[in-house]
């Protein structure tokens, strides 16, 4: 029996992790599964988890109120540090580019054990675009022994990094598979919530999500600006923000976007009434990356608020594009979708980023491996 660690510390990590938790539970005569949660964002991780019917086993308590990113890394080295030193770990496996995933991989590359990387080889090549973790998803690359890459384009990134090709494994995205985790019943249950907050589900839904370090300052100004001018001139449309905790964040949402009659400002959503909201929309206004890989499943129309991204697949289908926390780009698109029927404009192409087998073919290459 193998003792597989699992390292993640956030809401999204969760998501794309699960999947292929679940699928290695399966075989417990083969793998003992160790969950460890940074709880990097604390409620939202464990509130995911246990949607997922999973818990951690380790919990790490990492976050401090308004801590720099150095000290946040200090201290969940130090943690993992302590983790590793008391289990018998065989394989570490991590997901993404938070700083979770860096610490993960450089703690268990200290240890001298093999490090599993899933959602591999995304780039902007940008490294303030996102910031940081564009640097943290390259770093990862460098230490990772199996490079689990959702596209062919992400293949390419890491071969032209000088990574083996026979450690690059082309599986799809794990965000689609936990999509297929969820049952038609849980996500319809969803519409009980939003009717107990008198929130209307219809035609004419915007979902928007903002929370990117690098869209704190001006830009999340800029971004504020264009949603007021649209909830003014789409008075018969209901704009949903499900509202990041960070303060940066929060505060500037609620002293500008409060007082609008059609702007439902709501805590961070468990994960099936996230999908339940994609699965409505009209649009998505989003500097999230996990919404860009899903909202396509839905056929959903999505505005990315970044200036760079490093999900290009989604840009060349043509299902999302790209406009920044410029506020005429923002308004000049989002009209293109709010003076239409939402019928006029569902996506005609196919998600990009997989076909919900990525966690079956991620346990058979572990398989392998060890």
């Amino acid at each position: 029996m193998k003792n597989i660690i699992f390292i993640f510390g956030t809401r999204p990590e969760i998501i794309k992790l699960a999947p292929v938790i679940l699928e290695l539970k399966k075989y417990p005569e083969d793998y003992n599964v160790i969950i460890c949660n940074t709880e990097q964002q604390k409620e939202l991780s464990n509130q995911t988890l246990a949607y997922f019917g999973l818990k951690a086993d380790i919990n790490l308590d990492c976050m401090r109120e308004n801590q720099s990113l150095s000290s946040v890394q200090a201290r969940i080295l130090t943690s993992l540090d302590k983790v590793f030193s008391e289990n018998k770990i065989d394989a570490t496996i991590v997901q993404g580019d938070t700083m979770t995933v860096l610490c993960g991989a450089l703690t268990s590359f200290y240890h001298k054990i093999p490090v599993y990387h899933v959602e591999a080889g995304l780039r902007s090549y940008d490294i303030y675009e996102p910031f940081p973790e564009e640097v943290m998803r390259q770093m990862t690359s460098r230490v990772a022994e199996l490079h689990f890459a959702p596209t062919g384009v992400n293949k390419e990134a890491l071969l032209k990094e000088g990574i083996d090709t026979n450690k690059i494994h082309i599986v799809g995205n794990t965000v689609i598979d936990a999509l297929f985790c969820l049952s038609k019943d849980v996500i319809e249950n969803s519409k009980n919530f939003f009717e107990d907050k008198n929130i209307q589900i219809d035609d004419k839904l915007v979902l928007i999500t903002a929370h990117r370090r690098e869209n704190h300052g001006e830009r999340i100004d800029r971004i504020i600006d264009a949603i007021s001018f649209l909830a003014k001139k789409y008075t018969d449309h209901t704009f949903v923000i499900p509202v990041h905790p960070n303060p940066n964040v929060r505060n500037k949402i609620y002293d500008r976007l409060e007082a609008f009659a059609n702007i439902h400002l709501l805590p961070p959503l468990d994960y099936p009434n996230l999908v339940y909201l994609q699965k409505h929309a009209k649009l998505i206004l989003t500097d999230s990356g996990g919404i860009q890989e899903e909202a396509p499943s839905f056929a959903c129309p999505t505005l990315v608020m970044r200036y760079e991204t490093e999900r290009k697949e989604g840009i060349e289908a043509g299902v999302s594009k790209l406009v920044g926390a410029d506020y005429d780009k923002i308004l000049k698109e989002s009209e293109k979708i709010l003076t239409s029927s939402k019928a006029e404009t569902r996506l005609k192409a196919q998600n990009p980023y997989g076909d919900g087998t990525a966690s079956k073919q991620i346990e058979t290459i572990i398989r392998k491996s060890l």
